[in-house]
């Protein structure tokens, strides 16, 4: 199957089926500490706050999809015109398709047609780094879309249930060394859903990573969505939960603030303004979230994406005016109690 088809796989397993963890985030295991007397005026609350020095209106970054065939420009570009609406950084879907096939360069570049001068990421996937990328084909991820960071999405265990995906990844940290040297962009490290631990969140630091995604488990399974491809015949579900949820994710790469300057995204089953709050008082700098946003795009276009932001902003001017706070930037360990 080639990437086109097994990219179009992806995006209509997610948006219309049932590819979620049965393991949660853990978020759940807290409830937020209600202010009864908060003293404080709802129209003093921002939503507003930063990520490698730059603002942005509301702390999600819009994660990575999708990219590389037909459809998948009309999605990126409603993406990247939204985002350039209402400030929020992005990244696009792996651009690995462009490294192979010239003609998929468009569903690329349509984002920053759309959107001069929104924040938007590059994306490669971490087994493409196996020996180094060529200074071309970094040139070429960045420049299609004048890419403002270079993500990078390790993603072995999907790569693993998916029949054509990489059996390699020997090589991929002195890989992400070398990109983080080759390139004066931030460099962010993202998982696809199983989540990165503490271990290897310090050994991406000492690589150079200037963010991590942690992309726990709790959100879309990866390894499921490879599972109930009808071109997989030999799957195996046992994996489908495999991973490390969200909130251990976040918990343990936050103890390595103490010893290295770095920024934090909280992804993996983020679905409301309720799990972004709590990740960012647990220490998360930003949230991300992808699979309710294609949805949205997927049933009712930039339209349906503007209606949920809008109910995901309005929560959170909520939840912070219930907590006392006018800024997110004012979250924090103190804001949420565990449950009994």
């Amino acid at each position: 199957m080639s990437i086109k088809d097994r990219k179009k796989d992806h995006v209509d397993l997610t948006a219309a089926g049932d590819m979620s963890y049965q393991v949660p985030t853990g978020f759940e295991q807290y409830y937020f500490a209600h202010n009864a007397l908060p003293e404080i005026n709802i129209d003093d609350v921002s939503t507003q706050t930063t990520l490698l020095g730059r603002s942005f209106s509301f702390p999600l970054f819009i994660s990575s999809m999708t990219g590389g065939y037909t459809d998948a420009g009309a999605v990126n570009a409603i993406i990247a015109e939204f985002c350039a609406d209402y400030n929020l950084p992005f990244g696009v879907g792996s651009q690995r398709i462009m490294l192979e096939d010239n003609d998929a360069e468009a569903s690329f570049s349509v984002v920053r047609e759309k959107a001069p001068d929104a924040f938007i990421a590059a994306n490669i996937g971490g087994a493409q780094l196996v020996g180094g990328l060529s200074p071309d084909g970094l040139q070429l991820l960045i420049e299609s879309i004048e890419a403002d960071a270079v993500i990078v999405h390790l993603n072995p265990l999907q790569e693993l249930m998916q029949p054509e995906g990489d059996r390699n990844f020997k090589g991929i940290e002195e890989g992400i060394q070398q990109l983080c040297s080759d390139t004066n962009l931030p460099v962010i490290v993202k998982e696809t859903g199983a989540g990165i631990s503490g271990s290897v969140g310090q050994r991406l630091l000492e690589a150079g990573v200037n963010i991590i995604d942690v992309a726990g488990a709790g959100g879309t399974s990866w390894a499921k969505v490879e599972n109930e491809r009808a071109s997989n015949k030999n799957p195996d579900t046992d994996f489908n939960n495999w991973g490390i949820p969200t909130l251990e994710c976040v918990t343990q790469l936050t103890k390595l603030k103490s010893t290295h300057n770095f920024e934090l995204i909280a992804s993996g089953g983020i679905r409301s303004s309720h799990d972004i709050a709590k990740s960012l008082c647990l220490g998360a700098d930003f949230a991300a979230s992808a699979q309710p946003i294609i949805k949205a795009i997927v049933d009712n276009g930039y339209e349906g994406l503007e209606g949920l932001f809008l109910k995901w902003k309005k929560q959170l001017i909520t939840i912070l005016t219930l907590l006392g706070c006018e800024s997110p930037s004012e979250l924090n360990p103190n804001h949420l109690k565990l449950k009994q």
